[in-house]
């Protein structure tokens, strides 16, 4: 299977700290995001990655190279300097992805969990690992009922940032700036996404202390 990292993101929530670097190469635990992502991909056996890019896209390019001091092959989805959010992006990529389900992760999370279980065509257009709820989230974005992601009666989760996804998910999206929630939504209404939780390490890096706080816990603090 296929993987693609999404790193195109500009990071407004980080600034300053992204204004001169981009978000998956921010360090935590004495390495930038993206290797940890790179090194358990690689780790799961996958062998081919998309990686997006937009703001910064290059310092990023340059940083991982073609993949294969992890063992991968890497390819580039260029975007602009601009971006064209989590859904657009994938879209833009599909082509580099190619026809069979794929697995996606967002470059600026950490999560220590084993992607190896997770390598598996859905059943219907998706299946997210999903999180207890963080005290910055608690409402959470989805609903767990079993293996089903739900829109009411099940246990409300946050969605990880780590989702395997069917090209037909996307079949009639354009090619432009979307986010992938509302068509993540859209397929859970039509009860064609499955999930399952994830209750070990994940952090949404999405703030200068939610780095501070990663950056503690890797290195062993409270």
């Amino acid at each position: 299977m296929r993987a693609m990292v999404l790193a195109a993101g500009r990071g407004e929530r980080m600034r300053p700290l992204t204004d001169t670097t981009p978000k998956p190469l921010l360090v935590a635990g004495g390495r930038p995001l993206i290797d940890w992502h790179l090194e358990r991909l690689a780790a799961a056996g996958v062998t081919e990655v998309v990686i997006n890019l937009a703001w910064l896209g290059e310092r990023i390019a340059a940083h991982v190279g073609d993949g294969s001091r992890w063992g991968l092959r890497v390819a580039y989805s260029r975007e602009g300097e601009r971006g064209l959010e989590t859904g657009g992006g994938i879209v833009r990529a599909l082509p580099l992805l190619g026809e069979a389900p794929f697995l996606v992760v967002n470059g600026d999370i950490w999560c220590d969990l084993d992607l190896s279980p997770v390598l598996t065509p859905p059943s219907g257009l998706a299946h997210l690992v999903l999180v207890p709820n963080p005290s910055h989230h608690p409402d959470g974005d989805f609903q767990l009922a079993g293996d089903r992601v739900v829109a009411a009666g099940g246990e409300p989760f946050t969605f990880s940032g780590i989702g395997v996804y069917s090209p037909r998910l996307f079949d009639g999206c354009p090619d432009g700036a979307f986010r992938l929630a509302p068509l993540l939504r859209e397929a859970v209404a039509q009860g064609r996404v499955t999930g399952f939780r994830h209750d070990g390490g994940w952090c949404d890096v999405g703030t200068p202390e939610r780095l501070r706080a990663l950056e503690q816990a890797l290195a062993g603090g409270d």
